[in-house]
């Protein structure tokens, strides 16, 4: 039994995403981005109240990163992975990880533009802040590209690093950097990936990096 507990354009969205690249079957349980996530019974599956959880047999994870390396270990097969023994596997761990350093902007900026709804309790100075370090990190990414894809082929590093672009592009443009641009538009091209989008009402909607003027 695998079963995914998800909110739509959050994190958990690149362990959707990888699910649908793996063939899997799973169940999702879906959550709106309110307390829902802090009070029972799902609390009592994750205390923290974040997304994603996944439960795979008698096993669950809370941590997007480990739900990667877990699913691509375990299904090995399909190739999203890269091994111990496998020459890409330290950069594949880094990329993996490096997600969660472009989440953490996004996140700030979410709670900042979408979770606090009176202006006066927003930041100015937080969001300018967070909006250029978030653009220093895809800055990271243009540079690590070299080719199609993070690595020789498409993998999870792709998938992570990828979920985490799609939440930064609201809050930073990439009219600067061709080269995440155009990995990024192979990435919305599959199918996974389409399958993984929200089809209900959109957590952020509309982008905001206009009004801070920061480019990629």
């Amino acid at each position: 039994m695998i079963r995914l507990h998800h909110c739509p354009q959050t994190r958990s969205m690149r362990s959707l995403w990888l699910l649908h690249e793996l063939g899997l079957e799973f169940d999702v349980v879906t959550y709106p981005f309110d307390k829902t996530l802090r009070e029972e019974p799902y609390r009592s599956l994750n205390p923290t109240g974040r997304v994603p959880t996944l439960e795979i047999d008698d096993v669950v994870l809370t941590e997007s990163g480990a739900i990667a390396e877990y699913l691509c270990e375990r299904f090995a097969q399909a190739g999203l992975g890269r091994d111990p023994s496998h020459a890409e596997r330290a950069m594949w761990l880094n990329w993996i990880h490096f997600a969660e350093t472009i989440s953490q902007h996004c996140a700030a900026l979410t709670q900042q533009h979408v979770a606090l709804y009176d202006d006066n309790m927003r930041s100015p100075i937080i969001m300018q802040l967070e909006a250029k370090r978030l653009a220093k990190t895809l800055a990271t990414v243009e540079q690590g590209l070299q080719g199609d894809y993070l690595l020789s082929d498409f993998s999870a590093a792709d998938i992570g690093v990828g979920q985490a672009v799609y939440m930064a592009r609201h809050f930073v443009t990439l009219d600067a950097l061709p080269r995440v641009s155009a990995w990024f538009a192979r990435l919305e091209a599959r199918e996974a990936y389409q399958r993984a989008l929200p089809d209900g009402p959109a957590l952020y909607a509309r982008d905001f990096y206009p009004a801070w003027e920061v480019k990629g």
